[in-house]
């Protein structure tokens, strides 16, 4: 079973369907992308609706669950993983890994390197909380993903600024809890690994390009990292002890970090693949490795091949845009022929109303590059972003 039917989860649809995997699929979207693979059980069930999910799961009988690239679902593959004795993570790191607090708690609880922070649930105890904090620093909820509803204050002295922060915050979180925690500087990265039986394997190293403040929406990665091996130790090392922390025992996890003054410094920990192509593509373009297809052996309780088959450089660069209608787009046919391009993907296209970028929702497009290093992917991405000409009416 595969929660979730959109572009991000159309990987691991078709992957378990090479496989010879009989798929069911769960998405509340009846049009969405990934019921159109040919050969799959299709439910239109909500990925957050726990209750219906098991109910699915019994009936069909599954052998294995996965979810990919999105937090919430993690709850509902946790909860099939209990009911059918499945391989998987459990309830508790479920929760650890979908609530900012409870996956703070549990870091600081086990010593694991973290920004400061404090979590509230009232504009009172906000207000009062932000005494304690130096500026910059961020607010976001505690229960949200793809950078939505994250906001920087820069001004402890701007009154209208703090509460514009706390409004925004607000409308993204479910659960009506938002989390402040310190500004960290440095260079970011994720890492993806692999848990086998209790043991994280780290499969790579991702650098992160964001548009900074005041959403930090991530707009470019690239694989393997450029920091130099001291500072990849150390961060495989917090890595590993952050993926002990909550619990991850078997899937896959996605670290996000800050390298800071003071070392590596945990962002967040999802108890799933990384979005934004980074596992889907990114991955077994410069390792060799089909992450995707070794999560989904895990769940059927296989053993995955982990080893790299290469040691390549690969990276993702987004459009830049800005809010207005898309009237044009020309050259995408010439620089998908250019060199070290893989895939060239329009996702808000002709006719479509694009808004600034605030979340990566907002993003309208992406090109993906393999070259020998990630310096030489990256350029691949960048010349190919020359040649596409978008116009965007205001």
């Amino acid at each position: 079973m595969i929660l979730g039917a959109s572009i991000l989860q159309l990987p691991a649809i078709e992957k378990a369907k090479e496989l010879g995997l009989d798929t069911v699929v769960i998405d509340m979207n009846p049009n969405a992308i990934g019921f159109s693979v040919p050969g799959i059980k299709k439910e239109v069930i909500s990925t957050t609706d726990v209750a219906s999910i098991v109910h699915a799961a019994k009936e069909y009988k599954i052998d294995g669950i996965v979810t990919i690239a999105t937090d919430m679902p993690i709850r509902a593959v946790a909860a099939v993983v209990k009911e059918l004795n499945l391989v998987g993570v459990d309830e508790e790191t479920a929760l650890k890994a979908t609530n900012k607090g409870e996956m703070r708690a549990s870091l600081l609880a086990n010593n694991v390197p973290i920004p400061k922070f404090v979590c509230v649930s009232s504009l009172e105890d906000y207000l009062k909380a932000v005494e304690s904090f130096k500026v910059p620093f961020i607010v976001k909820p505690t229960e949200s993903s793809g950078s939505r509803g994250i906001f920087e204050v820069d001004d402890i002295h701007n009154v209208d600024l703090i509460h514009e922060a706390y409004k925004y915050c607000k409308k993204f979180s479910d659960s009506n809890e938002i989390i402040i925690e310190e500004y960290m500087s440095g260079p970011e990265v994720s890492v993806e690994t692999i848990a086998i039986d209790g043991v994280c394997h780290v499969i790579q190293i991702t650098d992160k390009l964001t548009t900074g403040a005041p959403h930090f929406v991530e707009m470019g990665h690239s694989q393997p990292s450029r920091l130099n091996k001291d500072i990849t130790d150390q961060i495989i090392e917090v890595t590993k002890r952050a993926n002990s922390a909550i619990g991850i025992k078997n899937g896959a996890s996605h670290t996000e970090i800050i390298v800071t003054t003071d070392g590596p410094k945990i962002v967040e920990i999802g108890a799933r693949l990384g979005g934004d192509n980074i596992n889907t593509h990114l991955v077994p373009l410069s390792t060799g490795i089909n992450i995707v297809e070794c999560c989904i052996k895990i769940a059927i309780g296989e053993k995955p091949d982990i080893s790299p088959k290469w040691n390549k450089g690969s990276a993702i660069r987004y459009f830049e845009q800005h809010k207005g209608i898309v009237e044009s787009i020309d050259g995408i046919e010439k620089a998908q022929n250019m060199d070290g391009i893989k895939q060239i993907s329009i996702v808000h296209g002709l006719g479509e109303d694009l808004n600034e970028i605030m979340s990566s929702g907002d993003r309208m497009g992406f090109v993906i590059a393999q070259d020998e290093t990630p310096e030489k992917a990256i350029q691949d991405c960048e010349n190919a972003l020359k040649e596409i000409d978008v116009k965007i009416g205001v």
